[in-house]
C-alpha cells in the first residue's frame, strides 16, 4: 500500500508540470510590440549610443573605436 502511495504521489506531482508553455489565444497578447522590452525607438537610440560610447574600446557589440563616442 506504501509503494502505492508513493508511486501516486509521484504521478500527481510530476504531472504538474506537464502543461508548461503558452497557449496559441495567449501568443496574441504577447507578441504585442508593446510588449518588447525596448518599445519605444528614441530611448533605444539613447541606450545603444550609451552602450557603444562606453564600450566601444573594448569591441562592444562588435564595434571599434576609442570609447568616446564621436564614431
Amino acid at each position: 500500500m506504501k509503494r502505492f502511495l508513493t508511486l501516486l504521489g509521484s504521478v500527481l506531482l510530476i504531472s504538474g508540470c506537464s502543461h508548461l508553455g503558452v497557449e496559441p489565444w495567449q501568443r496574441e497578447r504577447l507578441a504585442d510590440p508593446r510588449m518588447t522590452m525596448e518599445a519605444n525607438a528614441i530611448d533605444k537610440g539613447f541606450d545603444d549610443h550609451i552602450y557603444f560610447s562606453k564600450e566601444a574600446s573594448s569591441g562592444g557589440r562588435g564595434t571599434a573605436g576609442g570609447g568616446c563616442g564621436c564614431n
